[in-house]
């Protein structure tokens, strides 16, 4: 029988619960990306994955430039990975609109945009770039369906483009259109609901000049790599999910990532208690928040912040103290609750890599 990919020779040196990565599926999904996308150009990938310093040079080496973020803290972690194009995808306000200022002028080389979907926000920006002597690069987030960023293709997205472009301090970049609430199993239905929301940003830009376009997650990926008008931005391919490979059957990416877990307490018959709360997997979503492989007719019963009970008639062959595996339902906010990524190669736990950005402030 072959060894599942994912044990460990060495699981005495890791504590659980812990957050194992393999190097080398990442890599195979960062080539996979890289395929589906016809080249590493069209590739804006999003870190809020991995937050992680090593993930991002793997994807340089393969000649990924450009990158997208949610948080000033991931956009700072790029920075300092060299990353010269640097997409904060998510509106600055409150604190974050100086912070935002400070990044930027602390990285001067680093060519930085950020999203803005109303006027009030643009014209916040335009006044502390007057103020400082910068010029802020601006993408208009359209709302073509999630209906929770961004403005409506259409004639007010038409009027913020033209009050950025005629100001002296913001300069107009482009259209990000993400459309996380395609998620249909079916290829063939997911192409259609994409292909149909899109249509308003069609229109849009079609009397436009050429811009660029940002486009989708990683569910509608493959949709989008078909239209040659848009970059991508994936970002759950890098490491997948139990959720991802169980909704995108059609998409050939590896699980790069398993959480490790000892089981701690068997409190009768054919319970196990585990060391997965809440603090070590994303708890967001209903059961099953993780997929044991190796265990048969897994019954969730109870899940707190350092515990996790399940049932399993697999219980009267296991130890306390033995080690188990799960692929996350959702790995990206199973990964900030993680300090570190247990670097395993060859079967051998080798190396520690920083979950660099799960803080909401490095130094700006």
């Amino acid at each position: 029988m072959m060894t599942p990919w994912y044990q460990i020779k060495n699981p005495d040196k890791v504590p659980s619960p812990a957050l194992l990565v393999f190097p080398e599926r990442v890599k195979n999904n960062i080539l996979e990306m890289v395929r589906v996308a016809g080249g590493p150009g069209r590739l804006r990938p999003h870190v809020k994955t991995h937050k992680c310093r090593e993930i991002v040079s793997l994807q340089q080496d393969v000649g990924i430039v450009k990158f997208k973020c949610a948080t000033i803290a991931e956009a700072e972690m790029l920075a300092e990975c060299n990353v010269q194009d640097i997409l904060l995808a998510y509106q600055p306000t409150g604190p974050n609109l100086n912070r935002y200022l400070e990044l930027i002028k602390k990285y001067q080389r680093v060519n930085f945009s950020a999203l803005v979907d109303n006027p009030v926000t643009a014209e916040k920006l335009c006044r502390l770039a007057a103020e400082s002597g910068e010029i802020l690069q601006l993408f208009i987030d359209l709302d073509i369906g999630m209906h929770r960023t961004g403005v409506e293709p259409g004639p007010e997205a038409l009027d913020l483009m033209h009050t950025i472009k005629m100001s002296n301090y913001l300069k107009f970049r482009g259209w990000h259109v993400y459309d996380g609430h395609i998620q249909f199993k079916d290829f063939q239905e997911r192409k259609q609901a994409v292909q149909a929301s899109f249509e308003p940003v069609t229109e849009l830009i079609s009397t436009q000049d050429s811009c660029e376009i940002v486009a989708g997650g990683s569910p509608t990926f493959p949709v989008h790599a078909l239209n040659q008008q848009v970059n991508l931005s994936p970002g759950t391919c890098l490491l997948w999910d139990q959720r991802s490979s169980q909704m995108l059957p059609d998409q050939k990416f590896l699980h790069a990532a398993v959480l490790m877990t000892r089981v701690v307490s068997k409190p009768m018959g054919e319970l196990l208690c585990l060391d997965l709360g809440h603090k070590a997997v994303a708890s967001e979503m209903p059961h099953p928040r993780v997929h044991f492989a190796d265990l048969d007719q897994v019954e969730y019963l109870t899940h707190s912040e350092e515990h996790l009970v399940i049932r399993t008639p697999n219980a009267m062959n296991i130890e306390l103290g033995d080690v188990l595996f799960g692929i996350p339902t959702h790995i990206c906010p199973t990964t900030a609750l993680h300090q570190e990524l247990v670097v395993v190669e060859g079967g051998e736990v080798v190396d520690l890599w920083k979950v660099f950005a799960r803080d909401r402030r490095i130094n700006v």
